[in-house]
């Protein structure tokens, strides 16, 4: 029996072999995709497993680092607190003893000075006024030398 073949016919077996050759290449091409969606599962269940333990641990360092900061923080706040307190007791000492000092220096300033003018004038009234002159000179000039080491 002879059978009659067209070129339609070759066309149709062309096409079909052509559809069994993509058909293979697609089968091949997801049968590659599987195995690398297959090792990327594996690499990512890996890096979970490895991973979160040091996650977890980060974590925890962390915390102590942070429970650490917080007593540091509050030991600055003591030494703040205690320096707070320190210098208020020196400034206290310093207005205490800052008054006879300044009045000890205008003694002392006053008495030269009086003591000079008196031996070059031989006059009584005019030494004292010269000595409490500058014994107020003096205790402006400590009062203002004082001021300004505050400042």
């Amino acid at each position: 029996m002879l059978v009659s073949f067209s070129y339609s016919d070759l066309a149709y077996a062309a096409l079909a072999l052509f559809l069994v050759a993509v058909g293979l290449g697609l089968g091949w091409a997801f049968l590659r995709l599987a195995v690398t969606f297959d090792r990327l599962s594996s690499l990512i269940r890996g890096t979970e497993r490895e991973a979160l333990p040091v996650v977890n641990k980060v974590g925890g360092t962390v915390d102590r680092v942070n429970a650490q900061l917080d007593k540091l923080d509050h030991a600055m706040d003591s030494a703040v607190d205690a320096v707070d307190a320190v210098d208020e007791a020196v400034r206290t000492v310093s207005y205490a003893v800052k008054r006879p000092v300044q009045k000890l220096a205008g003694l002392s300033t006053g008495a030269a000075h009086g003591w000079a003018s008196f031996r070059t004038r031989r006059d009584w009234r005019g030494a004292v006024d010269a000595a409490r002159a500058a014994a107020a000179r003096r205790e402006r000039d400590l009062d203002e030398d004082l001021r300004a080491a505050h400042d």
